[in-house]
């Protein structure tokens, strides 16, 4: 019985299906339907002696990247060969000049993709992450930051002292340029290739490079994002983090970036859904 009234009912949906679309004037055929590219997503990691670091990951890489370029510092370990083991398709290239600026601008320069995540080698940073990073872009966002004192995010590798300065230079930052930043010196970051075009990153070669990259997107009127992050203690050996000559260089960042103010607006961008 059941059987017997499925087969009129059918009929008469598809007939009234075909009148609607008739009535509508819409093609609603799969050859007719535009559908916008989804974005590729490549991952820059500057590395120097991170071989037993580089397990946690890039085996924790979200399977919709599609680029992964290690910029390798010079390591005298097994950095490049324990990468390229762990995944084939990497993509290796040697940093030029000493500094993490200098690594990550030669990692943006090797990296093809339309988004371009930035994260450290040490372990500090969960990859698992990444997906918060890529849905803000995909909403709209032109750049998107980490932060570790937002609601939801964290930090077990930070001593007292360089909390004060960065809440210092956060504050700073945030009077200066307007800003509401909960963070500022922080390298997990995410953006559209194409802002690079906007950032004169020419001076940045070292671990000024986040608090650079942070302000000019500001002084460049990108729409801009904050997404929670935690960061972790780093897993194995010692940062090259040099907390006072570090923060003097931060501070000659914002104090040159202070006096240049770029107006230059950023071009919408379509808005991709995966």
């Amino acid at each position: 019985m059941l059987g017997a009234n499925l087969g009129p009912t059918s009929v008469a949906s598809k007939n009234d299906f075909e009148r609607f679309k008739a009535m509508l004037n819409v093609d609603l055929s799969k050859e007719s339907a535009q559908r916008v590219p989804t974005p590729t997503v490549g991952m820059v990691v500057p590395a120097m002696n991170e071989a037993r670091n580089l397990p946690y990951i890039l085996n924790r890489i979200p399977h919709f990247i599609n680029e992964v370029i290690l910029v390798d510092g010079a390591s005298t370990d097994d950095t490049v060969e324990v990468a390229q083991m762990i995944r084939p398709d990497i993509k290796i290239v040697d940093q030029c000049r000493k500094g993490k600026g200098a690594a990550l601008k030669t990692g943006f320069a090797a990296c093809k993709s339309d988004i371009i995540i930035m994260i450290d080698a040490d372990g500090s940073m969960d990859p698992v992450e990444i997906s918060a990073f890529v849905g803000a872009l995909h909403a709209g966002a032109d750049f998107v930051k980490g932060s570790r004192f937002m609601q939801g995010g964290g930090t077990d590798d930070m001593e007292w002292y360089r909390r004060l300065g960065n809440w210092g230079f956060t504050t700073i930052v945030n009077l200066r340029f307007g800003s509401r930043f909960s963070d500022l010196c922080y390298g997990y970051i995410g953006f559209w290739r194409e802002t690079l075009d906007q950032m004169a990153l020419e001076k940045d070669d070292g671990f000024e490079i986040e608090t650079s990259l942070n302000i000019q997107a500001l002084t460049s009127q990108l729409r801009v994002h904050e997404v929670p992050s935690i960061e972790a203690p780093r897993i194995h050996g010692v940062s090259n983090l040099r907390t006072f000559p570090d923060g003097w260089r931060v501070l000659k960042t914002i104090l040159r970036l202070g006096l240049k103010r770029t107006t230059k607006p950023c071009e919408p961008k379509p808005i991709y859904h995966r």
